[in-house]
């Protein structure tokens, strides 16, 4: 399976929170999954990248080519596969398209939006796949308050807290992803008023 993971690029982050991602890339190479991410060579891009080649897997980079070109950020030079892209919304255009599923660790607005856009797209039916949520150190616990707030003030219904998982646990985790059946649903569950 290809797992699309994305998370910070960051290399001013915690220790801790890169030794949980290399120990998951290792999991999921060592569970036979691939790595499709944003060709990051630093931060949890990169921890995940080095956990997954550390176990033998297979890894697929996809970045924006201004990236390279203005060394806006270092890249993971270990990718099996490298695609260049011309803009970010094609790069996430590939990594969906790509990915079997998805895993979000910890991360800031890049990774906010990128765990955004695809649980719209499976709101709206566009994306049938597992996301999971990796809540290493309660990272996403505020964001499951803002989840419930809206649910309680009736801008989301309850569905759309089930488009996606948190685990804390990477196993746990793992196992939801592979047992994943996709569900069908109307768009109608998860808009408000429907």
């Amino acid at each position: 399976m290809k797992i699309c993971v994305f998370g910070a690029s960051s290399a001013h982050i915690d220790d801790s929170y890169i030794a949980k991602v290399e120990k998951l890339g290792e999991r999921m190479a060592e569970r036979g999954h691939s790595l499709v991410f944003g060709a990051g060579g630093s931060g949890l891009m990169g921890a995940a990248a080095r956990g997954v080649k550390r176990r033998g897997g297979y890894v697929h980079g996809v970045v924006p080519s201004f990236f390279k070109e203005d060394g806006v950020e270092l890249l993971f030079e270990e990718c099996d596969r490298t695609t260049y892209t011309n803009t970010m919304r094609e790069r996430k255009a590939i990594m969906e398209e790509d990915a079997d599923a998805f895993i979000i660790v910890p991360g800031g607005v890049g990774t906010l939006e990128e765990f955004f856009e695809i649980v719209t797209l499976k709101q709206l039916n566009r994306l049938h796949k597992a996301i999971a949520v990796l809540n290493e150190q309660g990272y996403y616990d505020e964001l499951q308050v803002f989840m419930n707030t809206a649910l309680d003030r009736k801008f989301i219904t309850s569905a759309c807290l089930n488009l996606y998982r948190v685990f804390d646990d990477i196993d746990d985790m793992l196992d939801y992803i592979e047992q994943y059946v996709p569900v069908s649903f109307s768009i109608k569950s998860t808009k408000i008023g429907e």
